[in-house]
Order: structure tokens, then C-alpha cells, then sequence
């Protein structure tokens, strides 16, 4: 289950004028601790909840699971005022499972969700053929972030390449630190890509007469653009909820 929390009859954007420390203090309460009263009293089987600030998703292992405890929350959140975002909160069939069972119910290829900056679903290791699941880049937050960085390549047209480059790499470095995990490659290469596009066509723009090509552009600026590469391992352990004395959610 994927979802998100709002004050009930208010705008979702409301909700971010609350700093995350206060959500989380509040949300701890709310939701934290009710979470792992309901997977001790109700549950049967694993339960799996993963929250940042007052976005959370959920992960069940039975499907009767997953619909009492969307049931329970809605009336445990209403005590708090508070309400599940309607455009942000679905029930999905996903996990190593969900491809075979939609299959065979006539349906298509298991559902997606975003979280936390990353499209994640189901597929398979290269290596070993497994199930994984996998994530990418949200396409729309690339977009957004081109468009930003359109506007400010307009702004610096006229600096040199080297400083428009040294600013380009430290931008391109923070991206990586945090999109720069197994499988996400692609989207870092397009994203890469589409950067450099709209950084030489701004610097056409400062005459009509330029003339600068790609390829030479390429070499210009590749002592700018740190190196594609997988900065972070991929999971190799996932949430036990049986476990005891740890944290119920994360």
C-alpha cells in the first residue's frame, strides 16, 4: 500500500508548512506506534512499513491483510483529524508473486509506485534471474529539474565553460549520491545526456555564427561530468518483522 498524510479538508500542501522534525514527532504517535500494536493484535503474516515524514508505504503479505489495516487506518487517523491522501493512497498487487497472480486474473504487468524520488517495480537480476525489485528515476522530476536547469544555463550563457562546468559537477555529483543505485543506470545516462544537450544549445545562442559541434562539445566538456557509476550496493537484506526488539517501522 502507498500512501500519504493530510489534515483532513485541506489542501495536501498544507501539510509542508510543518517542519519534517514536528511530522515526525506527531506521526510517531499517530501512526508509529499504533502500527506496531496492529501487527501484533491483527496481523498474520509478515507487515512491512516504511515512513519518511508523513509519506509511507506499506507491504503485506496476504491481501486480507492489506485491506483491514487500510480499513483500520482510516478510522485511526480520523481520531488525529488527519486523512489518507485520496490521489496517493491504492492498494497494488507487487512482489515476487504479483507477475504470476495477475496473470493469471487476465491482467497486465504488475503496478508501479514512486517513493522517496524513485519509480520501483518488479523484475528480474540479470545475474541470477531472480526477482528484484527495481527502481528508476521519476521521470517528471527529471523533467522539472531540466526545465530549472534550462533557466539557469540562460542565465550563465555568457560565463565561461569552465565555470559553467565546475557548477555543472557539483550538481551532477549530489544527483549521483543520491539516484546512483543498481539498476537506475539508464535514467542517469539520459539525464546526463539531456544536460549536456541543453547546455550546448545555450552556448549557441551567444551568436547566431557559432558553430559548435557536438563531438567537440563532448570532449570540451567531459572533464566536467563526473563518471556514471553505481554508488550504492544493493539491498542484500530485507525487514524481518518477527524480528524482536527492533524498530516496527522505518
Amino acid at each position: 500500500m502507498r500512501s500519504s498524510s493530510a489534515p483532513c479538508g485541506s489542501a495536501p500542501l498544507k501539510w509542508a508548512v510543518v517542519s519534517p522534525v514536528l511530522a515526525n514527532i506527531y506521526l510517531h504517535y499517530a501512526l508509529d506506534l499504533w502500527v506496531h500494536r496492529w501487527r501484533q493484535e491483527k496481523a498474520s503474516g509478515d507487515v512491512i512499513v516504511i515512513r519518511y515524514a508523513d509519506d509511507f508505504i506499506a507491504g503485506f503479505q496476504h491481501e486480507h491483510g492489506a485491506r483491514a489495516f487500510l480499513q483500520d487506518l482510516h478510522e485511526r487517523l480520523r481520531k488525529f483529524e488527519l486523512a489518507l491522501h485520496p490521489a496517493k493512497t491504492r492498494l497494488i498487487r507487487f512482489g515476487r508473486f504479483a507477475a504470476e497472480q495477475r496473470k493469471r486474473r487476465g491482467e497486465g504487468k504488475p503496478e508501479t509506485f514512486d517513493f522517496l524520488g524513485f519509480t520501483h517495480f518488479c523484475t528480474r537480476s540479470n545475474k541470477t534471474g531472480g526477482f528484484v525489485i527495481g527502481r528508476k528515476t521519476i521521470k517528471k522530476r527529471m523533467v522539472a529539474k531540466l526545465k530549472m536547469l534550462k533557466v539557469e544555463l540562460r542565465k550563465r550563457m555568457h560565463d565561461s565553460i569552465a565555470a559553467t562546468g565546475e557548477w555543472l559537477n557539483v550538481l551532477l555529483k549530489g544527483h549521483l549520491n543520491y539516484f546512483a543505485v543498481p539498476g537506475n543506470g539508464l535514467s542517469l545516462w539520459w539525464f546526463f545526456q539531456e544536460i549536456r544537450w541543453r547546455w550546448l544549445r545555450s552556448l549557441r545562442r551567444r551568436s547566431q555564427k557559432a558553430n559548435l559541434s557536438w563531438e567537440k562539445f563532448h570532449r570540451l566538456t567531459d572533464r566536467f561530468f563526473p563518471p556514471i557509476k553505481i554508488l550504492h550496493p544493493q539491498p542484500l537484506h530485507r525487514f524481518d518483522a518477527r524480528t524482536q526488539g527492533r524498530s516496527p517501522v522505518r
